[in-house]
């Protein structure tokens, strides 16, 4: 009997160290895969025939104030805006509910600093990086685009555009340290992995629907 448990345990442990290592493999080879694509501002303003710039949503209060880090985010798709990457701005969040509206308040935001409205669209079924990218792609056509977001995010979502088949660039926002930073980045591991597996698996996004041209009118998207 004990040796039956012994047996047992160190089956326990192997597969544990096995499923620890795998998750590490993945996250290495991802945040290496695409650590090239990870541009600076005025490299990425040098681009040429960039679709547009896509701003990854996050959390936004009650009273549609974007959270710091989302804040973050915006000011460097503005900066880019305004320095030449792309004539286009395109705001990737969760409006899944009639009173949580991330989308609505980036484009106000990006509106806010001069950016002309028709010059922002607004992706309401960005519910995840993977989404966002996945319908970056299939719904707004685009080919070649700049991802801004915070650096340790930034891995994910290339990685993912790479896999779609789409031209991307990253720039990163940390303009400040954000609280919770080791729980944020704790929770990306496990985030790459689950992407990792998606973008083999393929999964069609919660919404599709009609394309939209980045060459119009953001205004097409708005509420």
């Amino acid at each position: 009997m004990k040796k039956f448990l012994i047996t047992i345990l160190i089956i326990a442990l192997s597969l544990i160290a096995a499923v620890v290592i795998g998750v590490f493999a993945i996250n290495a080879y991802i945040c290496l895969t695409v650590n090239e694509d990870i541009l600076s501002p005025s490299d990425a303003a040098a681009l040429e025939d960039v679709d547009c710039i896509i701003v990854l949503g996050c959390f936004v209060d009650e009273n549609g104030v974007p959270s710091p880090l989302l804040a973050d985010r915006l000011q460097r798709g503005v900066e880019l805006y305004s320095h030449g990457a792309s004539p286009k701005l395109l705001m990737s969040g969760d409006h899944g509910r009639a009173d949580y509206n991330e989308v609505g308040a980036m484009k106000q935001f990006a509106i806010d600093r001069g950016v002309p409205s028709e010059d922002i669209f607004m992706d309401h079924a960005g519910f995840s990086t993977y989404e966002s990218i996945f319908r970056a792609k299939s719904i707004f056509c685009a080919e070649k685009i700049v991802i801004v977001t915070q650096q340790y995010h930034l891995y994910r979502a290339l990685y993912i555009a790479e896999q779609l088949g789409v031209e991307a660039y990253g720039v990163a926002s940390d303009y400040h340290r954000y609280t919770d930073a080791v729980s944020r980045e704790t929770r990306e591991v496990l985030a790459r992995v689950k992407d990792f597996a998606f973008c083999i698996l393929r999964p069609t996004p919660t919404y599709l629907g009609e394309t939209i041209s980045l060459s119009g009118s953001g205004d097409v998207t708005n509420d």
